[in-house]
């Protein structure tokens, strides 16, 4: 059987339906686009570091990088200077756990809330107002967290002891909620991702919702919501304004949350609007800490794509 057209042939002599389809220019100039914002981000990462690495390279030049890594005192203004990073490291890890202990629980009870309890409507209207939370500026937080939290804290604290004004425990609470709709509309997102049929052999086999929901939808979501627990440490780490505003700026080696810190982004903000002069040794040290947690965060990531990739399920 001849194909439709077959019989009418073209000046060309070729058939009607072998002709040459026409250019789709318009298909074109979205492929241009879309390779064009692929490009801004990689060139964005490589302007970063051809603006991290020669300031760092030279501060590295005169500052040994064992006493920068493992040194205990960080006064890089005061003289004599001292480069130990460690207490700026401290500062960073502390508050960085204490927000992901506020927020890791508290998104993914949301996110399963919202995945497997809430009605439609229910979840078209929570997930909005959650998400308003990232919406909030983050000096607004750190304001939160030095003139609501902590009097809170100090107030209730048992034997009167309470944080110092300044210090980590609030600055990371505050910045857990911060990091909450994050990880929660993430992870919602990859647990609806989840086929209907994996849950529907749950109930066929007699288990409760919230069986369904922990031993069936959650590990099959566990890539995506490893993914989203990672993107919330990621802005956690390079959070500036909350910890320079609550936890104070004092560097301090130690891991009790009551006390004030400083952490590396707080460092770099401090050290950043003050005077020193450009290409002196002060001035390289904001290059350097912050190449320095460059490299934590680029480590972090590819951990996370690597735990992604291992846990990742395929549903056809």
């Amino acid at each position: 059987m001849r194909p439709p057209g077959a019989g009418h042939r073209a000046a060309s002599g070729r058939p009607d339906f072998l002709k040459r389809a026409q250019p789709r220019y318009g298909e074109k100039a979205v492929k241009v686009l879309l390779v064009a914002a692929s490009l801004v981000s990689v060139a964005t990462t490589v302007g970063i570091i051809a603006a991290l690495v020669p300031p760092a390279l030279d501060f590295f030049g005169e500052v040994g990088f064992g006493d920068f890594i493992t040194g205990t005192d960080w006064s890089p203004l005061f003289k004599p200077p001292h480069f130990g990073v460690l207490p700026l490291v401290t500062g960073t890890l502390v508050v960085t756990a204490i927000a992901l202990v506020v927020a890791v629980p508290l998104g993914l009870g949301a996110a399963v809330y919202l995945s497997e309890y809430a009605r439609p409507r229910v979840r078209s209207f929570f997930k909005p107002v959650l998400e308003v939370l990232a919406g909030i500026p983050t000096v607004v937080y750190g304001f939160f967290a030095l003139q609501a939290i902590t009097p809170l804290l100090q107030d209730i604290w048992p034997g009167g002891r309470g944080p110092e004004v300044f210090n980590a425990l609030s600055a990371g609470f505050v910045m857990g909620i911060m990091i909450i709709p994050t990880i929660a509309s993430l992870s919602e997102d990859a647990m609806n991702a989840v086929p209907n049929d994996l849950r529907d052999g749950g109930f066929a086999l007699g288990s409760s919702r919230m069986q369904v929901a922990t031993r069936v939808v959650f590990p099959a979501a566990l890539s995506g919501i490893v993914a989203a627990s990672v993107l919330g440490v990621s802005r956690a780490i390079g959070e500036t304004m909350i910890v320079a505003v609550a936890a104070g700026g004092r560097p301090n080696l130690s891991f009790n949350p009551l006390e004030g810190m400083q952490t590396m982004t707080a460092f770099i903000a401090a050290a950043g609007i003050g005077d020193l002069p450009t290409g002196s040794l002060g001035y390289q040290t904001i290059f350097a800490v912050g190449s320095l947690l460059f490299v934590m965060t680029l480590v972090m990531n590819l951990v996370s794509i690597r735990l992604v990739r291992r846990y990742r399920e395929v549903y056809e």
